[in-house]
């Protein structure tokens, strides 16, 4: 299985938690990694946002179908996340976009095998893939891609 871990592009500071938007740097960030996983995500990729209106609208950013799920709300837990993605079982890839520190703990938990507090920035994308050999399957770190390397 793959698992691609998207953090929400920079955000509006304000209450509601949920309620925060993007801001204009924000937006240029969600444009320019979607257009860099457009060009890398299989078509079979299922994409998952939390509700909230910033990882919604980073998700609209890479143009293509998506459901929002209440598991990944910003205080889910990394293993709700993983519940979520279907971790490992699931056929397709998944692409989640969603939240700090959920999505650094849930990596720590994918790569490292315990739960810790990674950060993950904004905008950035972490892509976990299994590797199976004989009877061990790993986990292991297949990119790290930040909007601030793409040229745009």
């Amino acid at each position: 299985m793959e698992l691609i871990l998207w953090r929400h592009a920079e955000a509006e500071i304000g209450e509601p938690d949920e309620g925060r938007a993007l801001t204009g740097k924000g937006h240029k960030q969600a444009w320019k990694m979607a257009d860099w996983l457009d060009r890398n995500l299989p078509h079979s990729c299922k994409i998952i946002s939390s509700p909230a209106t910033r990882t919604v609208q980073t998700a609209e950013a890479l143009g293509r179908k998506f459901k929002t799920h209440p598991d990944l709300a910003p205080d889910c837990s990394a293993e709700q996340l993983l519940a979520a993605a279907n971790w490992p079982n699931s056929r397709e890839p998944v692409l989640i976009i969603g939240h700090q520190p959920t999505l650094g703990q849930a990596a720590a938990l994918l790569v490292a095998g315990q739960m810790q507090d990674w950060s993950i920035r904004k905008g950035n994308v972490w892509w976990i893939a299994q590797r199976e050999r004989g009877d061990i399957t790993t986990n292991f770190l297949k990119a790290v891609m930040s909007p601030d390397l793409i040229a745009k």
